[in-house]
């Protein structure tokens, strides 16, 4: 979603945004602009990539000043363009702000306004708020006071970065269900969205919760409530270097992250195995407690509800209690029968998603105990659960989630082994061999990783692929759902993903010469089954492409070319067949020609519904 930033201090504030704008260019965005404090507020914006805007502002020549702020836009309102680029401003160009989320009552502020003789140039609902700020300021000339005056009067999802042309000194800024952090820094303070935009300048941060206003000033941050009650907040450090959020050489941040995976993994599983058992961070659920457990509800978005549908097949494997998945966005909305005894595992790399948010604000009203699964320490959802497992695997760039899933979905299987075992139904035995099986990813990975060339060499002999479908069976048919996302997000192509016994029930009337057919087929007591599956796509003129385990014999002319994974047991394959998907779906981007770390309208966080 949008990008924020801010800057106050002593420094030209102009490149310390536009670095700032840059970092953030991971979020997705079609448009960027400025605000910077000189004698007055100046602003320049521009529609596209960030180079547009920094030619701009070379062209004005000087555009100095040691206050500002800065956004990437992510169109919620009205089409990509320069008028309705951030940072937008009220008529009388007093007031300039930047904002992330979407004002859903902006409808009828603006008429309100227009009554007020107020004109609007863009077709956003940003613009909106800054005129509604300039209104209530007109009349009490006090920036606080305004600010919780137009917090009572819309509604919506927002993070606010506000300047006024009667306070040099000071940006404003308040979250609602939107990110933003308050950089600490000495003689100069900021604000970011995230934290990668100020790395370079502070690591020290405070993280607003909702409806917190921080008044920043170069030598002060002051935090309050809506009561103007001043509020203590703990200071965050960044335990990651900037290195880790820049690309090491690769091309694209996608490539490293997918490098990173061995990693990520090991320091994801390891910490939690200790002396032959697992310890679950620091959670609060007790063996009766998980006994107890009726139902486990795991709700997420996006490549998160990829993860749970494996940890959906885990843990009702490992410990038979019945777990539903549900699309965040979808949850809330179907008034979802809930039970005491249940459990909501949510799952978002981000911890700010806008969906996954209102689906655990909505199982915490009906009294639910709260297991998260994030990757960002101190995110909103992590602050909002009873318990939190984190991820660790340390910034994710690329819009694309690489990382940031297998680490997701290897935290799900510590949830179901754990849970089995406190339910008496694994075995000391069973236990000690799954858990060798788990410390054996990363290198698995590694392995996986060395067959590079191979893939990329595939992903070129079907770049031109129109439609590609992938199918499995079991934990595999749950493993190419993501594989089909990360082909059509940054490729392009058209790709669907069908349980293999389905294709008979309709799908296979879509299979002419030429069409690409994937199969994952790990699992060996239904391989055979899947085989067949792909013999009757290639009787229909397909390619078949087929990702299996080291040692499957069976394949004989089900297949035009396949991919060997190294043995491991069969609940874990999903981990391990995600790195030949990821590198096929980034190498036929890369082949394309497409922008694989920031593909066409999406955003890394989506922080609205």
């Amino acid at each position: 979603m949008c990008g924020v930033v801010g800057y106050i201090g002593k420094q030209e504030a102009t490149p310390i945004l536009v670095d700032g704008l840059r970092r953030l260019e991971y979020r997705g965005y079609d448009s960027s602009g400025i605000a910077v404090f000189g004698e007055n507020i100046n602003v320049v914006k521009s529609k596209g990539k960030l180079v547009n805007l920094s030619e701009k502002i070379e062209s004005l020549g000087k555009f100095s000043g040691n206050l500002g702020i800065g956004h990437t836009r992510w169109a919620t309102h009205g089409q990509p363009s320069d008028l309705n680029a951030h940072p937008h401003m009220s008529n009388n160009k007093k007031i300039s702000l930047v904002h992330n989320g979407i004002i859903e009552n902006y409808y009828s502020l603006k008429a309100f306004l227009k009554e007020k003789n107020y004109t609007f140039y863009s077709e956003t609902d940003t613009e909106v708020v800054a005129n509604l700020f300039d209104f209530y300021y007109s009349q009490n000339k006090n920036t606080l006071d305004t600010l919780i005056k137009v917090m009572s009067e819309i509604t919506g999802s927002f993070a606010f970065a506000i300047m006024c042309d009667d306070n040099p000194d000071e940006i404003l800024a308040v979250r609602k269900h939107s990110p933003l952090v308050i950089g600490i820094g000495e003689g100069e303070n900021f604000i970011a969205s995230d934290m990668p935009a100020i790395l370079e300048h502070t690591r020290k941060y405070y993280l607003l919760d909702d409806e917190e206003i921080a008044v920043i000033k170069k030598d002060s941050i002051t935090i309050l409530d809506l009561n103007k009650n001043q509020v203590n907040k703990d200071v965050f450090e960044v335990d990651w270097d900037i290195s880790a959020a820049e690309k090491g050489g690769y091309d694209y941040f996608m490539l490293k992250e997918i490098m990173e995976q061995p990693k990520a993994l090991n320091d994801c599983i390891s910490p939690r195995l200790v002396n032959g058992d697992i310890k679950l961070d620091d959670i609060s659920l007790t063996s009766d407690d998980i006994k107890n457990i009726n139902r486990i509800h795991i709700v997420a978005c996006g490549s998160a509800w990829h993860a749970g549908l494996i940890g959906k097949t885990a843990i009702e494997k490992l410990s038979r209690i019945p777990v539903e998945v549900d699309l965040a966005s979808e949850f809330r909305y179907r008034n979802p029968i809930l039970d005491k005894n249940d459990l909501c595992i949510i799952i978002s790399q981000s911890g700010e998603t806008a969906d996954t948010l209102a689906a655990l604000r909505e199982a915490k009203r009906q009294g639910i105990r709260i297991l998260s699964i994030v990757n960002v320490v101190g995110s909103s959802i992590a602050r909002e659960s009873d318990d939190v497992l984190y991820t660790w695997a340390g910034p994710e760039i690329a819009v694309a989630t690489t990382k940031g899933y297998s680490t997701q979905v290897a935290l799900l299987y510590l949830v179901a082994l754990k849970f089995g075992y406190e339910r008496n139904l694994v075995s000391d035995a069973e236990k000690s061999e799954l858990i060798e099986n788990l410390k054996t990813l990363p290198d698995h990975i590694t392995t996986l990783l060395k067959q590079e060339d191979k893939v990329k060499a595939l992903a070129k002999k079907y770049s031109t692929c129109k439609d590609v479908f992938l199918i499995g069976r079991g934990i595999d048919y749950d493993a190419v759902q993501e594989g089909s996302l990360k082909l059509k997000e940054i490729s392009y192509i058209h790709s669907e993903s069908y349980a293999a016994g389905e294709l008979k029930h309709g799908t296979i009337s879509l299979i002419e010469d030429g069409t690409l057919v994937i199969a994952v087929a790990t699992q060996a007591n239904i391989i055979e089954k899947t085989l067949s599956n792909l013999k009757e796509v290639k009787s229909r003129g397909a390619i078949a492409l087929v990702i299996t385990t080291e040692g499957t014999h069976t394949l004989d002319d089900a297949t035009d070319d396949v991919i060997f994974m190294p043995a491991i047991s069969d609940l874990f394959t999903a981990t391990l067949s995600a790195i030949p998907l990821q590198l096929f779906a980034y190498y036929i981007a890369v082949e394309r020609g497409c922008d694989v770390d920031m593909p066409r309208n999406l955003a890394k966080s989506v922080t609205v519904e």
